[in-house]
């Protein structure tokens, strides 16, 4: 593809020849002649005037680079779709491998690719140009929408609803039981049957070994756009809005509700039925025991504004320092008050 070819692609203003021919993607550092890279932070500006790409995709109105540019009002965003025009994996054929094993009543749509030991359960219904990797299970009367892809071994339980384009990374448990228990009078606990289902809305992704628990009664859902990040547990009867992110390590309890735009950075942790609202975001291990207002910014254990934890955070490294102050401040006092003596005068001679 040529310079010219990708610009018009990408929709970007091309400074530069357009002829030049363009054969991979690289950061500024590793680029060489044939690589397009990008330049979106400064901190990277030594790094960008020594680049030897052949060109680089830069924000409107910068100065001229010593390279050819693309010009686009977000670099980063043309960056992936550059990506994605010049380094997108072969799709599978498709087809049914040999191996696999498909209910004699399940649909499947056209042009499905199903991979090595995939299982399609009874009732389960297949969108077209839906991609099974290896060893993926679909339960009975699950449904998958059109276009979405399921990497190897991911389990989608029975009756789960998954809309279309999703992609599910590997290992991803759909539909799995709730942890739902009851105490006996004996002290022995029995398990509340997990029965109702998991929505995924479009466009949802789920990164690798996430867990998303089915309810006993009404359905967890996550709405449409949002993107998941791996080792991710989401808890029977959660709902997650539209176009939500979600990092490493998040652990959400049952039956809270996450409204749209909510970001919870890594290892961040929600108590149970709660309501986060719209355009919360939670800085990086955060434990939130109480509901969220819309369009906060919280951090810390329990989560408080994050203004507030920065403080807090600058008094903690000082806390040694601050006893140390302390303590001698007492010894003083104490010793203050010895000279006093009791009536608090001065003893007389």
């Amino acid at each position: 593809m040529t310079l010219g070819e990708l610009a018009d692609r990408l929709g970007c203003r091309l400074e530069g020849d357009g002829t030049i021919e363009i054969t991979g993607v690289a950061g500024l550092e590793e680029a060489g002649p044939g690589d397009v890279s990008f330049f979106a932070n400064p901190r990277y500006a030594a790094a960008l005037k020594a680049t030897r790409a052949a060109a680089v995709i830069v924000a409107e109105g910068g100065a001229p680079l010593t390279v050819a540019a693309l010009r686009a009002p977000n670099p980063y965003l043309a960056f992936a779709e550059t990506l994605e025009l010049l380094t997108a994996d072969a799709a599978p054929s498709p087809g049914a491998h040999p191996s696999s094993v498909v209910a004699a009543d399940a649909l499947v749509g056209a042009e499905v690719s199903i991979g090595p030991f995939v299982v399609i359960g009874p009732g389960a219904r297949i969108g077209d140009r839906v991609v099974l990797h290896a060893h993926v299970v679909i339960g009975p009367g699950a449904r998958i929408g059109n276009d979405s892809i399921f990497y190897p071994h991911v389990s989608v339980r029975e009756r789960s609803l998954i809309g279309a384009r999703v992609i599910l990374q590997d290992g991803v448990v759909i539909g799995s039981d709730g942890y739902g228990f009851v105490a006996r009078a004996d002290g022995t606990h029995r398990k509340i049957p997990q029965r109702a289902r998991v929505v995924l809305e479009d466009d949802v992704e789920i990164g690798a070994n996430t867990t998303i628990d089915r309810p006993a009664v009404g359905e967890t859902r996550i709405a449409a756009g949002t993107k998941i990040d791996n080792l991710v547990q989401i808890a029977h009867g959660v709902r997650v809005g539209a176009h939500s992110l979600l990092a490493a390590q998040v652990g959400i309890a049952g039956s809270t509700t996450l409204g749209d735009h909510v970001t919870l950075a890594g290892q961040v942790g929600v108590a149970g039925h709660l309501t986060i609202g719209d355009h919360v975001i939670a800085t990086a291990q955060t434990g939130i025991p109480s509901s969220v207002d819309s369009h906060s910014v919280v951090s810390g254990y329990p989560a408080m504004p994050n203004r507030e934890w920065v403080s807090s955070a600058a008094v903690v490294r000082r806390l040694p320092e601050l006893r140390r102050q302390l303590l001698a401040l007492i010894r003083r006092l104490d010793a203050l008050e010895a000279r006093l003596g009791a009536d608090g005068c001065e003893p007389v001679d």
